[in-house]
């Protein structure tokens, strides 16, 4: 049985206040319900997400500012700053972990910089709300294996796609230099190196 993750509760302190941050990142307003006691829910939803922030009153007991950790996946990690930063997040700088696995609790084992060869889940950067609710950005443009269906390939935005069509760009020019002549088929090159690229599985040679 499919078990899709589709609504993370974030608690806050002043509802109308994180409406107004969260919608001032981009994040689509899905609704704000109001019962007639003092429930009161606000859903938005990140750009390209397939699931949902809920926040609002009488909907957790959690206090203002506990959910840490939340993560959101980018595949420009240092252009996805400079959105934060226009749109009034206060990022910190791009980094990666000493060890180069994950990145460890708070600041610990932060390194300046995205990772040294750019690799897939390497590169993050933080920010929070104006509760303290600490989310994560992470660089992945290449999926581990299994992740995703290569037969359902999906771009969640025509940004995403252009940038995908960059990346297939330059590894294609380094497979003419390779080969030593044009590749008349590049349409299909393309296809090929963008669907194993999100899914994970071998690129064209």
């Amino acid at each position: 049985m499919d078990m899709k993750l589709e609504v993370v509760v974030v608690p806050v302190a002043d509802v109308d206040r994180a409406k107004d941050f969260y919608t001032g990142l981009g994040w689509r307003l899905d609704g704000d319900f109001a019962s007639d006691g003092d429930l009161r829910v606000v859903q938005v939803t990140p750009p390209g997400s397939p699931a949902s922030v809920i926040f609002g009153s009488s909907i957790t007991d959690e206090a203002p500012g506990a959910a840490q950790g939340l993560h959101l996946v980018v595949d420009d990690i240092e252009a996805a700053h400079e959105d934060l930063k226009q749109h009034g997040a206060d990022p910190s700088e791009v980094f990666h972990d000493v060890n180069g696995v994950f990145h460890h609790a708070g600041a610990e084992g932060r390194v300046p910089g995205p990772d040294e060869g750019r690799g897939s889940y390497g590169s993050y950067l933080s920010f929070r709300d104006p509760d303290g609710n600490g989310w994560y950005l992470q660089e992945v443009t290449r999926r581990l294996p299994g992740r995703v269906d290569p037969s359902a390939t999906t771009f969640a935005s025509a940004e995403d796609l252009a940038s995908a069509m960059r990346r297939a760009s330059a590894a294609h020019g380094e497979h003419e230099a390779r080969i030593g002549a044009e590749d008349p088929d590049w349409p299909d090159w393309y296809a090929r190196y963008m669907v194993s690229e999100q899914a994970g599985t071998e690129p064209p040679s």
